[in-house]
Order: structure tokens, then C-alpha cells, then sequence
């Protein structure tokens, strides 16, 4: 299995997503950080059962899985060494606004 990596935007993303859910309700940041946890090592463990996006170019396989009980997913690519989460997404948000991410990589 690949080692996960975050990108530092998909950091900040997750850092502010789990800051709002704890502002709402005690302890709700836990059961998101425990989900985010659980897709990771899904997505450690079998990064081709999850459907491609359509919206990037054909030699990219960048994929994402939702989170079930939270609107956000998680897109990442895998890379030759590792498996990088691109963004913690807000499903409600512009699908596309990580796509400049992709030039550091």
C-alpha cells in the first residue's frame, strides 16, 4: 500500500472543516476526523474502487470518495511513490476549484 499524503491546501481544509463541526456541536469534529480517517485508509487499501472525475484530462486518474455522513469528499491522485489527497471538498462548493493544484504536483 501507498503512504497518503494531504496537500497543504487539503490540510487547511480539514483543519477548518473540523473547526466549524466542533463550533456546532461538542465533539462532532471527532466523528468527522474519524470518517476523513476511515476513507484514508479506504483509499489506502483499494484506490480503484472509486469513480474517476470526468472533469480532468484523461492521463490524470484523479478520483474521489465522499464521506457518508458529512458533505465533504476527498480527491486525490495517485502518484508513482504515493497517494495524495488533493482537497477536503465541500460537496456544495465549485467541484472544479482545486484543478490549479495540480501544477505543483
Amino acid at each position: 500500500m501507498k503512504a497518503i499524503s494531504l496537500s497543504r491546501e487539503a490540510i487547511e481544509e480539514l483543519t477548518e472543516a473540523a473547526i466549524w463541526y466542533e463550533t456546532r456541536q461538542p465533539g462532532l469534529a471527532k466523528r468527522f476526523l474519524e470518517e476523513v480517517d476511515h476513507a484514508q485508509y479506504t483509499i489506502q487499501s483499494r484506490p480503484l474502487s472509486f469513480p474517476r472525475l470526468a472533469t480532468t484530462s484523461g492521463d490524470l486518474e484523479i478520483r474521489r470518495v465522499l464521506l457518508p455522513r458529512f458533505p465533504y469528499a476527498l480527491v486525490f491522485i495517485e502518484l508513482q511513490t504515493e497517494t495524495r489527497i488533493l482537497a477536503v471538498a465541500h460537496v456544495k462548493r465549485h467541484p472544479d476549484y482545486w484543478l490549479n493544484r495540480l501544477q505543483n504536483i
